[in-house]
Parts: structure tokens; sequence; C-alpha cells
């Protein structure tokens, strides 16, 4: 038998406003504990052929538990379960939660050896690109905003959270001589540079985590036009997944506005203008419809505020 002291835990991993430390596991079973800062997320999703029992309780703090039909409150002292999952659910949580999870299949090697290395990876190739250590988190941002004033589904909400965070992955197998060139790329070098859409999806479907599955597809997306002049495959129109023309409208607007090693960024105003000087060509009329009406949301988080 296995003493596990209090603050003590076999593993533990940190993602991004989220800690989950594995406290027991055996015979499949999993208890995991979870804490949350303020304004993270945290996400059940359905998979084929899972049938898993899935149970928490939290200890302190609140939730809001989102589905497609309704939104719940969630405080300390109450718990949730699903056997199995059957509906894409996600967690946003209001202030500092914590919460125990169990589940009678094993699924916390999901996020210390998949989604943590991917979030590490998708940050560290971004900076090497010249941008922020912000930018994955912007992007996912601003996405997210998008995506709720389109009432898009929860299971679309899913998806676009990790694509926009991870829309650049596949750069990892760029030649750096290539990502980090200080002038224009030659023809045959930027043919190379258009492959990192597809190697970002090959990345996430060798996990072999449905829902990253799912995801790549989104990635390699996410440079496709509405005009069908895009890569890799020139989509067009509603052959784009809505999820990747989000992406697509956002990413422009941060690589715009952001200085890089060859070209100064463009101001706010500038790129708002070059977003919509592009609807219906570059990008999804209806997402840039959305994206230019949440304008003030955007600049105010630019300046540091809360969205």
């Amino acid at each position: 038998m296995a003493i596990i002291n209090t603050g003590e835990f076999i593993e533990t991993v940190n993602i991004r406003g989220l800690q989950l430390s594995l406290i027991a596991a055996g015979d499949g079973t999993e208890i995991i504990y979870h804490k949350m800062m303020p304004g993270s997320s945290w996400a059940m999703t359905p998979e084929e052929g899972w049938d898993g029992f899935e149970y928490f309780y939290i200890l302190k703090g609140k939730m809001h538990y989102h589905t497609d039909d309704e939104v719940i409150e969630l405080n300390a002292g109450q718990s949730f379960f699903e056997n199995p999952i059957k509906k894409y659910s996600i967690f946003h949580s209001d202030e500092i939660t914590e919460f125990i999870y169990v589940t009678s299949q094993p699924v916390f090697h999901y996020y210390s050896k998949c989604s943590k290395d991917l979030m590490d990876l998708a940050i560290a190739i971004e900076e090497k690109d010249g941008y922020t250590v912000d930018h994955c988190e912007r992007i996912k941002k601003y996405s997210l905003l998008v995506g709720e004033a389109l009432n898009l589904n929860r299971k679309q909400i899913t998806r676009l959270n990790l694509a926009s965070f991870f829309h650049d992955l596949g750069k990892v197998k760029v030649p750096l001589e290539i990502l980090l060139k200080p002038s224009k790329l030659t023809e045959s070098e930027f043919e190379v540079m258009k492959k990192h859409t597809t190697f970002g999806r090959d990345l996430l479907e060798e996990t072999k985590i449905p829902v990253l599955c799912e995801v790549g597809l989104i990635v390699e997306q996410h440079h496709e036009r509405y005009d069908g002049k895009g890569y890799p495959k020139a989509l067009k129109e509603d052959e784009i997944s809505i999820e990747a023309a989000i992406i697509s409208v956002v990413d422009s607007f941060d690589a715009m506005t952001t200085d890089r090693v060859y070209k100064k960024g463009k101001s706010k105003e500038e790129a708002f203008e070059d977003i919509l000087n592009n609807r219906g060509t570059m990008y999804h009329p209806l997402v840039v419809d959305t994206f230019i009406a949440l304008k003030e949301e955007i600049l105010n988080y630019e300046k540091g505020e809360n969205l």
C-alpha cells in the first residue's frame, strides 16, 4: 500500500494557469488534484470507445460549467460526474479553484507527455520566429473571443482553443536558416515554409489523441484563403473550417502588428484596415465582421486590460 502525505504527489505538471498533480493510480484508476487560476479553462471531451467514469469534487473556489445548452455555476462542496462523458463540456474558473478529479481510465499522461510538451514547443518556436512569449496566448484569446461571439458550439470552442495555440507548431520542422532568414524568402524557401501547416497536423496526429487529431485538421487549414488562393490545399469558402477561418484573421492581425527582424509592425488601426480590405478574398466575411465588431475589446486587451 502506498501512503501519500499531504503536499506530496506522484507527479505534477503545470500548463499555463492549470496545475495537475497525480495523487494515486492503480488498476487503471487515477486520482488527480487540479488547481485552476482565475480565467483558466479545463475541458472534458467525448471520445469514441471511451467508457470511463469521470468524477470531480470542488475543494475551493468557483467555476462555470458550459455546454451547448446551459451554463451552471459550481462552487466548493459541489461535484460533477459522467459515465461516460457524452458531450463537450468546458469549465471556466472565476477565481483560484481546486478540485479532486477521479477517472476510471488513465488520462494524466495525456497532459504531462503530450499537452504540456506540445505547448512548450509551440511557445519556443514562436519565440525563435520573432514573436514574444505571449503570441500563442494572444492568438488563443482573440480567437476564443471571436468564436464565442459567433456562438460556436462547445466542440468547436474546444478545438478552437487548442488549434489557435498550436497553429504554428509545424514550424519546428522548418530549417532555422529559413525560419530565421532576415530577408524575403526565395520561391523555393517559401515552398518549404508553407509545409509548416501540414507538419503541424502530422505532429498532432502522432499523439493519437482523438481531439488533437481533429485539431490537426484545423491547424493545417489556417493559411487557406476564402478565395481559394491559400495553402496547402487551395480550399475555399466553406471548405475551410470556421475555426481555421478565425485563426487566419487573428494570426494575420497579430503578425501585422508585431515587430520582426525584417520589418516593423503596423499600427493597430492599419492592421484593422488591412483585415477589412481583404474581407471576402483572404478572409471569411462573417469572421471579419465579427472581428471588427470586437475592435474595442481587442484594443483594451492590447492595453493590458481584461477582456
